[in-house]
């Protein structure tokens, strides 16, 4: 029987110390000033830009402080409401949500507004041009929006060696090398490769090297159940 390795590393840490800030430092600043009653913030851009990241750093930073977040995105089942006495409303990923997740959201925006909340929200494009209900897309464009833009190789390199270090891998540069030569230099998706290395190489108690890495995808490959 083929030993399923289990998630047993470390859970990814989101904070505004761990993300590294590239050309996204005026966004970066917004969020950190961002006070209750201030107008709503959208940031955009590409998958593995950083939103999601940004999002929950922000909610760590707020609840530290006391407030309750209320968080919502595509897999949030509607209805949709507030925690008691919240602080702060978050909406991730506007551009997947349904029906009847707009008709919520919209709602939602109505009473944050109304208690004078913070809101901060993200989408794969500005908000004129999500395919959303125009009262909705009218909200989320009210404030600052900043597009998020992704790393350069150089930064992407030092955030794989700044999670591994956290982890306490050795990550060569053969290792770094092979995953931004053959995978989208998508962060979001090669966190989860590292994340995935590391649950493989603690259940085969085996050092990372990239002999490990090819063992673990061509796995993965074989126990992926075709279409």
């Amino acid at each position: 029987m083929k030993q399923i390795p289990l998630a047993i590393g470390p859970a990814p840490v989101f904070t505004f110390d761990n993300f590294l800030p590239g050309a996204n430092a005026a966004a970066l600043a917004q969020l950190r000033a961002l006070t209750p009653g201030a107008p709503p913030v959208f940031l955009w851009g590409l998958r593995g830009s950083g939103k999601t990241h940004v999002l929950r750093a922000l909610a760590e930073r707020w609840q530290a402080g006391g407030a309750q977040v209320g968080w919502y995105d595509a897999d949030t089942c509607v209805p949709w409401e507030l925690p008691a006495q919240p602080s702060l409303l978050l909406l991730d990923d506007c551009e997947r949500f349904d029906e009847g997740q707009q008709r919520a959201a919209f709602a939602l925006f109505v009473e944050a507004a109304t208690l004078g909340l913070a809101i901060v929200a993200t989408g794969d494009a500005p908000p004129t041009d999500l395919a959303l209900r125009d009262d909705l897309r009218s909200r989320l464009g009210w404030g600052p929006t900043f597009a998020l833009q992704p790393l350069s190789e150089a930064e992407t390199r030092a955030a794989l060696r700044r999670e591994a270090d956290r982890r306490g891998l050795l990550l060569g540069d053969e290792i770094i090398d092979y995953l931004l030569t053959r995978f989208a230099r998508d962060l979001k998706h090669l966190m989860q490769l590292l994340q995935r290395l590391d649950d493989f190489a603690m259940a085969a108690k085996r050092a990372v090297t990239l002999p490990l890495l090819k063992q673990m995808l061509a796995d993965e490959e074989t126990s992926t159940p075709l279409p």
